[in-house]
């Protein structure tokens, strides 16, 4: 019965994805049936948050290898206190899917833990209270919140992997990761069922580096070079996202992406969007669709709407694989430079 209604529940989440039609279990080949057979071993599930990268395989390859070795597998820092960390990251980053799933896993972790506390900053636990005041000020530059204790490149690699999914999320999924036409009665109990699933699993270190090709360690990232697991998980996501855009993203739009986020102070653009307009101005009228789409995402992904999404599917005659590389690597490159403000702690002499 359980399993039935999970199977069900997860045919209707993947229903929910926007703009691009997910490859669906059970159809997958080649590099998108790797990934998915790990997700269904070591996530419990094919969640939405992996499918909706599976029209791009290298992308999907990419995020799910960050994804697994930051979060999921157990080194230095148990799975409860990483999943604050996800939950901090995404409170802060106004994803409330993200927020949701990764509280519902602190708490199968953790059934004491106050779960609004992490968005709060409010957690009985001093150590898990401090590793959520870092997480929700991770994304801004010279923060003052003190890097918390225990393995550094985890808790980072954690971070960075949520900035770069909060992104992704925002753009693809609804607010809420309860399937559609879920009774408000239970929606706890399905939260705590996805929890168990989620959670119940030890997966394997390093299984998914296999999937990535093998890449330096981007000097945004150097706080990982110490671990050498989160560092090729980390250089390899972004070599794999890198391919996976080659053709879709034109220097000019890599070059406007880039040179704004070097001036960046990690706080979300708009109200309006004019922001986006001026900031593409200057681009070739063929590049300004996906210059604008790929800024929005980069730093105001809850802006992105379908207009944005058609225009660039018109103007580049763009399929589901160009919308999910173009979008993977502006959220990435967001993610890199988020990267570059974390800060390991001084060695103690």
């Amino acid at each position: 019965m359980k399993n039935a209604i999970m199977a069900n529940g997860l045919r209707r989440s993947l229903a929910q994805i926007r703009y691009v039609s997910p490859v669906l279990p059970g159809t997958a080949g080649g590099l998108v049936a790797s990934v998915y057979t790990q997700a269904e071993r070591d996530f419990g599930m094919v969640a939405a948050p992996i499918a909706m990268h599976s029209p791009a395989p290298s992308a999907l390859a990419g995020s799910w290898a960050m994804l697994r070795e930051t979060l999921l597998v157990t080194g230095q820092v148990d799975r409860a206190a990483k999943e604050v960390v996800a939950a901090g990251v995404s409170a802060a980053n106004s994803c409330p899917y993200c927020v949701a799933i990764h509280s519902a896993a602190a708490k199968e972790l953790l059934p004491d833990l106050d779960t609004a506390g992490i968005g709060a900053g409010d957690l009985a636990d001093p150590q898990l209270k401090e590793i959520a005041g870092w997480a929700r000020s991770s994304g801004l530059p010279g923060s003052v919140q003190s890097a918390p204790p225990g393995s550094f490149a985890e808790l980072a690699g954690v971070a960075v992997t949520f900035q770069y999914l909060n992104r992704m999320v925002t753009i693809f999924l609804p607010e809420s990761p309860l399937p559609p036409m879920t009774p408000k009665g239970i929606g706890g109990w399905v939260m705590g069922m996805l929890a168990s699933a989620m959670t119940s699993a030890k997966p394997v270190p390093g299984d998914s580096l296999e999937l990535l090709p093998d890449a330096p360690l981007p000097d945004e990232f150097s706080w990982a070079a110490g671990d050498s697991r989160i560092a090729a998980a980390l250089g390899g996501a972004v070599a794999a996202i890198e391919e996976a855009a080659a053709e879709v993203v034109t220097s000019p739009v890599r070059e406007l992406v880039t040179s704004r986020l070097g001036a960046w102070d990690g706080r979300p653009q708009g109200p309006s969007k004019a922001w986006a307009d001026e900031a593409v101005a200057k681009l070739d009228e063929a590049d300004r669709p996906a210059g604008r789409l790929a800024v929005l995402t980069a730093f105001a992904p809850y802006q992105v709407g379908k207009a944005d999404v058609a225009a660039f599917r018109s103007a580049a005659k763009a399929g589901d694989d160009a919308v999910v590389s173009l979008t993977s690597w502006a959220s990435m490159a967001a993610a890199r430079t988020a990267g570059s403000w974390l800060r390991a702690p001084a060695a103690q002499p």
